[in-house]
């Protein structure tokens, strides 16, 4: 029973290897049909919202992920892979926000203390807490990444929200499968207060989102609040699927 869990376990995540090893097709062909320099004849306050947002999300999705990897050291080779192969999409991700802000007329930010204080607190934790502290913020940020993709202000910015939407849903699934490892023999008593812990993480995330992308939000015709609710359901949803035992 223990080799057959182990070797289902092993075939997941290849599966994992060989996803991101092809996605990078759909990156390419996504990015192909942009027309990238196209003018951003965006509204001053549209414009300035965007910018915002961008600057901090492409600091957020930047990181070189060496922590998180050496981490990982004990877990199997194709489980470091797929690790390796993520933390490459987000680096991905960073470049094309940055590749938006160019669009808008801006610069990153060489740093901001929000995303100096959320590195150094994964950089404390273990691997399976990194990974839960990842998917809140991914799950919680999944809804800002789809309202994007759908009324972002201009056929760039969409673009860009549709590249980003579409890898975060395969990201979350990715980290679930992660997670659900661990989880596998941990009592129902302990997966309720950890949820209950996780849970406080994600309302924090939700709401710094939705007070500091309020404006990005709006421009994309989106209340703050309703993106509040609807980053919480997609929370709730991860981390149920998180702390199941099996694939429901």
């Amino acid at each position: 029973m223990a080799v057959s869990a182990a070797t289902s376990t092993a075939h997941q995540f290849d599966r994992w290897v060989g996803h991101f090893a092809s996605n990078r097709a759909r990156h390419e062909a996504i990015e192909a049909s942009v027309d990238w320099d196209s003018p951003a004849d965006l509204a001053d306050d549209v414009r300035s919202a965007m910018v915002h947002s961008f600057q901090r999300f492409e600091l957020g999705e930047g990181g070189d992920g060496q922590h998180l990897l050496r981490k990982a050291s004990g877990c199997s080779a194709a489980q470091r892979e797929a690790l390796r192969m993520l933390v490459v999409e987000e680096q991905l991700h960073a470049e094309l926000f940055e590749r938006g802000l160019q669009h808008l007329g801006a610069a990153p930010l060489p740093a901001h203390w929000s995303d100096r204080a959320f590195t150094h607190l994964r950089r404390l934790l273990g691997l399976r807490t990194e990974l839960a502290l990842f998917l809140a913020a991914e799950a919680v940020a999944m809804p800002y990444f789809v309202i994007l993709a759908r009324s972002g202000p201009d056929e760039v910015v969409r673009a860009i929200g549709t590249r980003i939407a579409l890898d975060e849903e395969h990201h979350l699934a990715f980290q679930i499968d992660q997670l659900r490892v661990g989880c596998a023999s941990t009592p129902t008593a302990a997966r309720v207060l950890v949820f209950m812990a996780w849970w406080s993480v994600a309302v924090g995330a939700a709401t710094v989102v939705a007070i500091d992308h309020r404006a990005a939000l709006r421009a994309c015709g989106l209340s703050p609040g309703s993106y509040w609710g609807f980053a919480l359901r997609s929370f709730r949803r991860a981390a149920a699927a998180a702390l199941t035992s099996r694939r429901p």
